[in-house]
């Protein structure tokens, strides 16, 4: 199977769960069940794909402070190769406001440094021996798309709650072959994916929570998938990371359009199942007892 390397994301997050989001209004709330886990894009692909028996390795920057020493250990204990650069400005930290509808608002208590010291040998090193590359919509990993491309390596991005404009996104955009987004900002996805498949992408992916998602391909197919409904909702946080994760499993294992699809529908659908970014449970095993529960 092909190597993956994933660069950037990786944050000690506080999720506070509440019946709704609050009013824009002076208030107090007297009862939010809140948690800390680890956090962040890169760990949460990291997370499914080690449990699904993925050839994997994490890059990220994190402090040297207790929340990073978390994270290492955690992802250590989770049998994800970490590797990762120390960050001066510490380990990023958000604070996330979860609704039961698996809306959010994250709000960035600290944040990292767009250009951290960087083991630049180890990680063209990392770069050269992959197959595919997963790059982070994080500051830092723009330094790195040059020695992506240097390697000739396939690219694959996550533009999470872009909103067709946003100028951030335009050099992740430029440098991927494959694009996964949602549209909880877009007015008119359909225009966007357009848009970037007019660009030469290879494949965009758009999700859109209760409502299933959409793929375009490169040659101009349109496809839909549906959400399975049987999943008791329990917490939203992950669960775009486990539909790219569940979606680039099937990839690598040669499987259709279709059924990558529905892989990453079943993958995401696990993790709203439970409050952590992946469910704690996945494996190979289960991911074919659900395929073949649901779609034969």
């Amino acid at each position: 199977m092909l190597n993956v390397l994933i660069l950037g994301g990786t944050t000690y997050d506080s999720i506070i769960s509440l019946p709704q989001l609050p009013q824009p209004v002076p208030q107090t709330i007297h009862y939010a069940p809140f948690h800390e886990t680890i956090g962040s894009t890169g760990a949460g692909k990291a997370f499914n794909l080690s449990r699904l028996h993925v050839p994997c390795v994490l890059h990220s920057i994190i402090g040297d402070d207790p929340y990073g020493h978390r994270i290492t250990e955690t992802l250590q204990q989770a049998g994800v190769n970490f590797q990762y650069d120390i960050d001066p400005k510490g380990t990023e930290r958000h604070v996330n406001l979860m609704d039961q509808e698996g809306n959010r608002i994250s709000i960035f208590v600290t944040q990292s440094s767009e250009h951290p010291p960087l083991d630049l040998i180890k990680l063209e090193e990392l770069i050269s021996q992959c197959d595919l590359v997963v790059l982070n919509i994080i500051s830092y990993t723009k330094e790195l798309i040059g020695l992506c491309q240097k390697h000739n390596k396939p690219i694959w991005t996550d533009l999470h709650d872009y909103d067709g404009k946003e100028s951030y996104h335009e050099v992740f955009i430029e440098a991927a072959d494959y694009i996964f987004m949602s549209s909880d900002r877009l007015e008119d996805y359909r225009s966007v994916m357009e848009t970037l498949h007019h660009k030469g992408k290879k494949l965009v992916v758009c999700t859109h929570g209760k409502q299933g998602a959409t793929s375009l391909t490169e040659d101009g197919v349109w496809r839909e998938v549906g959400i399975i409904e049987d999943y008791p909702f329990k917490d939203a946080n992950g669960a775009g990371d486990s539909f790219f994760s569940g979606f680039l499993y099937g990839y690598l294992h040669n499987k259709s359009l279709e059924e990558c699809m529905r892989l990453a529908t079943i993958c995401a659908g696990l993790c709203i199942t439970s409050e952590e970014l992946a469910y704690p449970a996945l494996n190979e095993e289960i991911m074919q007892q659900e395929f073949e529960k649901y779609y034969r």
